[in-house]
C-alpha cells in the first residue's frame, strides 16, 4: 500500500447508556486507508460509520485502541493539540451541506483558511483556485441561498479541500441530490482522488461506492470485509 493517510488499530467506542447496558459502537476495528485512496465505508444504519468518520474527523476519541492520522495518534493529544490536527488535516462534507447562510460562497470557502489564521494575502488565491476546480468560480459572491443543492455541495467540497487536508471526509454527500446531481458529485470526488486527495466516504448509494478504490463492509460495529 502507499504511504498510509490514517489507520486505527484495535478501535473501540463504547457509549453510556441510560437505561441499561453501554452501547459499543465499535469493536476491534482495524483498518488502513493510504494516501491518494477513495474508500467507501457501507452497511446498515447504526453499523458504525458514522462514529468511525467521528474518530478520524478528530471529533470524538476511542474508548480503546489507537487512530492515527498525519503521524499523531489522536488520544495521546490534549484538546488544542486535537483541535490542531483536526483544523490542519480533516476536510469534511456533510450530507445537508453546513454552509452559513449569511456568508457568501467564498466566505464560506475561505474558513478553513481563516481558523488556521492564514495570512491573508494567500486565502483569495486559494479559495479562488479551489472553487475553480469545482465549477463554480461564477457564483463566489453568491449566498447559499441562491445556490441549487448540486451547487451547495460543491462549495462544501471547496471549503473541504481548500487547506489541503490529509483527508476529506465525505457523510452522504449524495444523500440529499437527485441522481443526476449526485452523479454529478461523485464525479467531482472521484477527480479529486484521481489528483492525489484521500477521500473517506460513508454511504448507503451503490453507486458512490462503485466509483471508490475499496469498500470496507460494515454491521454491528465491526468491519466485515474491505474490498
Amino acid at each position: 500500500m502507499s504511504e498510509i493517510a490514517v489507520a486505527g488499530r484495535e478501535l473501540r467506542k463504547v457509549y453510556a447508556s441510560s437505561g441499561g447496558d453501554p452501547v459499543v459502537a465499535l469493536d476491534r476495528v482495524t483498518f488502513e486507508i493510504g494516501r491518494g485512496e477513495m474508500v467507501a465505508l457501507v452497511g446498515p444504519s447504526g453499523c458504525g460509520k458514522s462514529t468511525l468518520l467521528n474518530l478520524i474527523g478528530c471529533i470524538d476519541l476511542p474508548t480503546s485502541g489507537e487512530l492515527e492520522l498525519g503521524g499523531n495518534v489522536t488520544h495521546a493529544l490534549d484538546d488544542d493539540a486535537l483541535t490542531k490536527l483536526r483544523r490542519e488535516h480533516v476536510g469534511t462534507v456533510f450530507q445537508f451541506f453546513n454552509l452559513l447562510p449569511a456568508l457568501t460562497v467564498a466566505e464560506n470557502v475561505a474558513l478553513p483558511l481563516e481558523l488556521r489564521r492564514a495570512p491573508r494575502s494567500q486565502i483569495a488565491p486559494r479559495v479562488e483556485r479551489v472553487l475553480e476546480i469545482v465549477g463554480i468560480a461564477h457564483k463566489r459572491r453568491a449566498f447559499p441561498s441562491e445556490l441549487s443543492g448540486g451547487e451547495q455541495q460543491r462549495a462544501a467540497i471547496a471549503r473541504a479541500i481548500v487547506h489541503e487536508p490529509t483527508v476529506v471526509l465525505a457523510d452522504e454527500p449524495t444523500g440529499n441530490l437527485d441522481s443526476k446531481t449526485g452523479a454529478n458529485v461523485l464525479e467531482l470526488l472521484r477527480g479529486l482522488r484521481a489528483a492525489g486527495q484521500t477521500i473517506v466516504m460513508a454511504t448507503h448509494s451503490r453507486e458512490a461506492a462503485a466509483i471508490c478504490d475499496r469498500t470496507i463492509g460494515m454491521q454491528d460495529g465491526r468491519i466485515l470485509c474491505a474490498c
